[in-house]
């Protein structure tokens, strides 16, 4: 007479609900062949990994699969994490391959599946639609591909999502399990960037940013500034800033940017040399995306400085060409501020320091809070290291003619005109870049709208110093590049954040330059300049210097001839001990790494003899208690064979009366 079925628990050994799970798939009941395997899995009695457990996992797997029964997979999961996460780490990590893996396969068979019976359903590629089947589309409101994709694709491609989330969730308490939990993350950034699920990508940077919050709260728990772990964190975080950057999903990727410095400001060292790069070529595609050409520009400096510094293999080419981008972002900038919000009260000054001190740490700046910030990043300060660093050598011509007429020359009927076919040139200026390079391509063309906007308002700053009214078909033909309505818009910006005083009169078809006084500041330009060109014009009228001029000028140039070896040689020297010092930081550096790792191995090790050791006492004492238990049963078996013996011996004396 056969037993009711009692559940998975009731095996005495895995190996039998296995081989029952089988047999119950074969005759087609699949659910309780699923709920035996879960039984046994999740049941207290079977606490102890072995590789009898591994095999039943892949097989519970392939049901919840099949049967797209996501509870009960997480549910056994979690349960085998305890079971083997102290005693062997890799057969969890395949379980949770092979479990995503067949997830991601049966999604990929159901887009192609729909996308087969789409193309099914149509009998003559040749041959338009039907008239009925037009007006049953149009009635319903509903198209066939739709309706396949609901059928067949969203139900496993919700299911991987979810499996993905389960993992996540699973693997997140155990610093052991740290290289696994970065690895489902990025396959999940992977599933996301492969289908476009930008809602879920939102969802799963929320999901690992409150992961990591969750960690640094209870850090007296787990240390993740091990460096190690750090590092795994960061490269997710990077792999997090590609995918968003991939996806335009920009919000997101300066949020990812803001997890990345959180997580370098918690390590308090800096990260690989080539995670940098990244960092500073994506934060050059954020900012230009948001058209904030401050940060932009102060981006790509950073990148160029960087590169130049740590990037041995960085080409002449490539380095021209980060010297372009980071002169026309800087040209870009447009010469005024505007408030935040469009307010100048007090709460917007404090957000608007807030938000100043917050770029420059993202930017790599170390900031004094006290100082003003709008002495932080500015276009000055950006145009002052441009001419320090001598990057205009490394631009090309029409580049450094650009930068000269938006910074130096004053000519304000000529600038647009010198600088039209300057800006048609730069479409073709860009080259490729090198494998070396952090930017793959360059985008010339992005800054032409800026820097005729820029020019615009030049030109009109120094109309406004010469003349008091004008034509307004006068101005038209002084910017060829520009409709009037176009000047208008930028003249209406700069005079609401006050950095023109000018007016139109539409009715007379002028413009009214700023008040019809000179003020002290125009004056003093106005001779300064004035005293420069005199001077010039005298130099060549008479050429010939003063007999004193001529010897301080001789004396100067044989003191430089005289010097000019021992300079160079002085420099040489400078150089090799900065190289020296360069090396010497990189080689303490290494050295501390090996010395880290070194410690990180022998702490390993310890764990594991100390874990060796705990697993030969838990096997002794498992050992023990079952000698224990046996001879207690051989003892009780006595017992009851010899009171057995009495009683058939009371028994036959009865009989025998």
């Amino acid at each position: 007479m056969s037993r009711g079925f009692r559940g998975g628990a009731g095996f005495a050994r895995p190996e039998n609900a296995l081989k029952r799970a089988d047999e119950l798939e074969n005759v087609g009941q699949k659910l309780s062949a699923l709920q035996q395997l879960h039984d046994v899995v999740t049941s207290k009695k079977h606490r102890t990994w072995s590789k009898t457990y591994e095999e039943i996992m892949f097989k519970l797997i392939d049901l919840c699969v099949e049967m797209k029964k996501r509870n009960h997979a997480k549910e056994a999961l979690m349960q085998y994490r305890n079971m083997c996460q102290q005693v062997n780490i890799n057969s969890l990590e395949e379980v949770i391959k092979y479990y995503l893996n067949k997830a991601t396969e049966k999604a990929e068979e159901a887009r192609q599946q729909a996308e087969a019976k789409t193309l099914d359903a149509v009998e003559d590629l040749e041959e338009d639609a039907k008239p009925e089947d037009l007006m049953l589309s149009y009635v319903s409101g509903d198209k066939s591909r739709d309706r396949t994709d609901r059928e067949l694709v969203t139900p496993w491609f919700r299911f991987l999502w979810e499996s993905y989330r389960s993992v996540l969730e699973i693997l997140r308490t155990n610093p052991k399990l740290e290289a696994l939990y970065a690895m489902v993350a990025c396959r999940a950034f992977g599933f996301c960037l492969t289908y476009k699920r930008n809602a879920e990508f939102r969802r799963l940077c929320d999901i690992l940013r409150q992961h990591l919050a969750n960690m640094t709260k209870y850090r007296e728990q787990r240390d993740i500034t091990q460096p190690e772990s750090l590092n795994l964190f960061l490269e997710t975080r990077f792999e997090q800033l590609k995918t968003a950057c991939e996806l335009q999903m920009w919000a997101e990727a300066f949020r990812s940017v803001e997890d990345i410095q959180a997580l370098i400001a918690l390590g308090k060292r800096q990260p690989k040399q080539q995670m940098m790069a990244t960092y500073y070529s994506r934060l050059t595609q954020i900012f230009a995306v948001s058209q904030a050409y401050l940060y932009h520009a102060y981006a790509w400096l950073k990148l160029f400085n960087f590169s130049r510094s740590y990037n041995k293999n960085l080409t002449a080419s490539d380095q021209q060409m980060m010297a372009t981008s980071v002169v026309l972002a800087t040209l870009s900038i447009l010469p005024y501020e505007r408030a935040l919000f469009g307010r100048t009260d007090d709460l917007s000054h404090e957000q608007e320091k807030e938000r100043t001190i917050r770029m420059a740490n993202i930017l790599g700046f170390t900031v004094d809070k006290r100082a003003d910030y709008k002495s932080i990043l500015t276009r000055s300060a950006l145009v002052s290291s441009i001419n320090s660093m001598n990057l205009l050598a490394l631009v090309p011509p029409e580049v450094r003619a650009t930068y000269e007429l938006l910074t130096s020359e004053f000519n304000p009927l000529e600038l647009c005109k010198k600088l039209d076919p300057l800006l048609a040139s730069l479409q073709h200026i860009a080259s490729p870049m090198s494998a070396a390079s952090p930017v793959k391509d360059l985008n010339m063309e992005q800054y032409i709208p800026s820097l005729k906007q820029v020019a615009v308002l030049r030109a009109l700053k120094q109309l406004n110093e010469v003349y008091s009214t004008m034509h307004i078909s006068e101005l038209a033909g002084l910017v060829p590049f520009m409709g009037f309505g176009d000047v208008e818009a930028v003249v209406v910006d700069a005079v609401k954040y006050e950095y023109l005083q000018l007016r139109v009169d539409h009715r007379n078809g002028t413009l009214h330059f700023g008040s019809q006084q000179l003020e002290g500041d125009k004056i003093r330009n106005h001779m300064a300049l004035l005293a420069k060109r005199l001077a010039k014009a005298a130099a060549m009228i008479d050429p010939t210097p003063p007999a004193a001029v001529e010897q301080t000028r001789t004396a100067a140039l044989q003191l430089c001839r005289e010097n000019v070896a021992k300079e160079h040689s002085r420099l040489l020297a400078r150089k090799q001990v900065i190289e020296k010092r360069k090396e010497q930081a990189e080689a303490l550096m290494m050295e501390q790494e090996r010395e880290e790792e070194r410690k990180r191995l022998q702490a390993a090790r310890e764990q594991e003899l100390l874990e060796e050791k705990r697993r030969r006492e838990e096997a002794a004492r498992r050992e023990k208690e079952r000698l224990e238990r046996e001879l207690e049963e051989q003892e009780m078996e006595e017992a009851r064979q010899l009171l057995e013996q009495t009683r058939r011996k009371k028994g036959g004396a009865l009989v025998g009366l």
